[in-house]
């Protein structure tokens, strides 16, 4: 387990503290609720303690409690994932004008 102290800012400034790293997960003794990743990771900023990570287009894998700590996953969206939220984004716009249900 890497030794490091991560802290985690969303995109509206929330900051996830005290984080521990294992592998692939983030741990964290305080409670961590899937809500406040909706819609939030635009943005988002991992830092190490002595480097910030810039990464956009994030979303959460998954929370599982583990005892009294709580680990989080955390990863990139693909540019072809991207591709295709906006896509839907588009059909379901274009539907709504024209009063088309989908």
């Amino acid at each position: 387990m890497d030794e490091k102290i991560y802290k985690i800012t969303l995109a509206d400034g929330t900051e996830i503290k005290n984080l521990r790293l294992n592998g692939n997960n983030f741990i964290s003794d305080a409670p961590v609720a899937a809500e406040i990743f909706d819609g939030n990771c635009s943005e988002v900023v991992i830092n190490d303690g002595e480097n910030d990570e810039f990464h956009e287009n994030m979303e959460l894998v998954q929370i599982t409690p583990v005892g009294d700590e709580y680990w989080f996953v955390l990863r990139d969206l693909t540019a072809a994932e991207l591709k295709q939220i906006k896509m839907q984004s588009d059909i379901e716009y274009v539907a709504m004008m024209a009063g088309v249900e989908i």
